[in-house]
């Protein structure tokens, strides 16, 4: 009996693995959907089709005026735009730099605390701590500082919520911005893409879905959250308009809010692409950690490219600053 069922199992393993192989690929409307789901709790009551096209109606509106749409996220600094084409240029001086960053004593202090931290000081490293400004620059470079100053702008996005739904969506949704900003960066180069101008756009890319948090939250305190495919569809299309106008609001590259409106679409420059395929695989990473699916579920990994799939691997650990 026990040689009869060891035949068995390999004719049991090819019959799965043929059902990975016919099994469709999730679109990203599907994708969009089961996150959504996860980050509204699907189970709790549903808004009806009245309450769902009122809000619609309403995202729609901000969509199509980013200044009021703008007005339910905390802007970033002032000062972070101008430092931002300060390190576009590829010759930065950090005389220059410092200089710019001391007119925010919040941004020197992360600075330094950026610059101070193991993966830049190793513990075996004997030296002092980096204790002036134009040393933790130097130290961080280009990038470092790109990465660091785009991290801040967005921290007060996180922290201003106050709906009940807001509240428990915002960090999350943080959490997904900045794996997919990551896995932006590490992608771009494969597709051609500027990597840092690829890092603000994963950052960026859900803003709209914040302001959509809030927005329900606003208009409808009962508790219930609208569920419908539609609707979600709807509000990830929304979202993303949203998002790219308040990036251009906010003064980010052209390339950058470009990325953001074309996301998704067919033919979309090298820049979109690697923000859809970001935003795709964050996303999948943040269903697989909160154990909605497993790492190998045909859901997860059918339509990831061999790239997409060693991004995939390398985002499970990655935590909040």
């Amino acid at each position: 009996m026990g040689g009869d069922a060891d035949k068995a199992a390999p004719a049991k393993s090819a019959a799965a693995a043929a059902a990975v192989e016919d099994h469709d690929i999730a679109s990203g409307a599907e994708v969009d959907a089961a996150f959504y789901r996860w980050l509204t709790n699907a189970a709790q009551p549903h808004a009806t089709a009245e309450v769902e096209q009122q809000i619609l109606a309403e995202l729609t509106r901000l969509a199509q005026s980013a200044v009021d749409g703008a007005a339910l996220v905390p802007r970033v600094p002032a000062i972070i735009p101008q430092l931002m084409r300060t390190l576009r240029d590829d010759d930065m001086n950090a005389a220059d730099l410092s200089r710019q960053l001391q007119q925010d004593l919040v941004l020197v202090a992360e600075v330094y605390r950026e610059a101070n931290r193991p993966c830049y000081r190793p513990r075996y490293h004997s030296s002092p701590p980096v204790n002036t400004i134009e040393g933790a620059i130097m130290l961080l470079g280009q990038n470092g500082m790109r990465m660091l100053l785009a991290r801040v702008a967005f921290r007060p996005i996180i922290s201003m919520q106050s709906g009940l739904l807001a509240k428990k969506t915002a960090p999350l949704i943080w959490r997904q911005s900045e794996k997919c900003a990551q896995a932006a960066s590490l992608l771009a180069p494969s597709l051609r893409a500027n990597a840092f101008e690829a890092y603000l756009a994963g950052l960026m890319a859900n803003v709209g879905i914040v302001v959509a948090f809030r927005l329900i939250d606003q208009m409808h305190k009962d508790g219930a959250v609208p569920q419908s495919d539609e609707f979600i569809d709807e509000l990830f299309a929304q979202g993303r308009i949203l998002s790219a106008r308040i990036a251009a609001l906010w003064e980010f590259p052209e390339t950058v809010t470009s990325a953001i409106e074309q996301s998704g679409q067919d033919d979309a420059p090298a820049m979109a692409q690697t923000l859809a395929l970001s935003d795709r695989v964050s996303k999948l990473r943040m269903l697989v950690d909160a154990n909605k699916f497993v790492p190998d579920d045909p859901f997860v990994v059918n339509g990831l490219g061999k790239a997409a799939l060693a991004c995939f691997g390398k985002l499970e650990d990655e935590e909040d600053e």
